[in-house]
């Protein structure tokens, strides 16, 4: 598994349900053109994570998207794994496959990297992530993108 565009646009949109989280539903629309994200490649993140129980669909004229639980309760790492399949830095899988088995020295550092970016991930939260975007967009002068807001 490999971080692409899914991930990140997929976490960009599910900030935005949890920044909104308690407001109703929040169409795919508005996601897209807030988040600057193409509506297809959304509509199909949307429809990746609503299989995997992270989002439901609500109809109707006010309908949209809204998250099935708590966004303290959904980690990054659920996402990334929702829409991308199960979390390793690369495709090594400890020499199995390429038959060098034990004698590999690149095998312990991509584990070691795996187990660090599980580390991070599982240990953020949606609600996490929306309480810094929150804090970006209430005092968005003197703040550049990836920066901590100004206190």
């Amino acid at each position: 598994m490999r971080l692409t565009a899914r991930s990140e646009y997929g976490l960009l949109a599910l900030i935005e349900l949890s920044c909104r989280s308690g407001t109703g539903p929040v169409s795919a629309r508005g996601i897209s053109e807030r988040q600057e994200i193409p509506l297809k490649f959304l509509e199909q993140l949307l429809a990746g994570l609503r299989k995997a129980g992270i989002v439901q669909a609500v109809r109707g004229a006010h309908g949209g998207f809204t998250l099935t639980r708590e966004p303290r309760a959904i980690t990054v790492l659920e996402i990334v794994e929702a829409l991308e399949g199960p979390l390793a830095a690369t495709s090594c899988d400890g020499g199995r496959l390429c038959g060098r088995g034990d004698a590999c020295a690149a095998a312990a550092v991509w584990g070691r990297a795996t187990e660090a970016l599980r580390g991070v991930f599982s240990t953020t939260t949606l609600a996490d992530l929306a309480s810094t975007q929150s804090g970006y967009d209430r005092d968005p002068v003197g703040t550049t993108k990836g920066s901590e807001p100004a206190s």
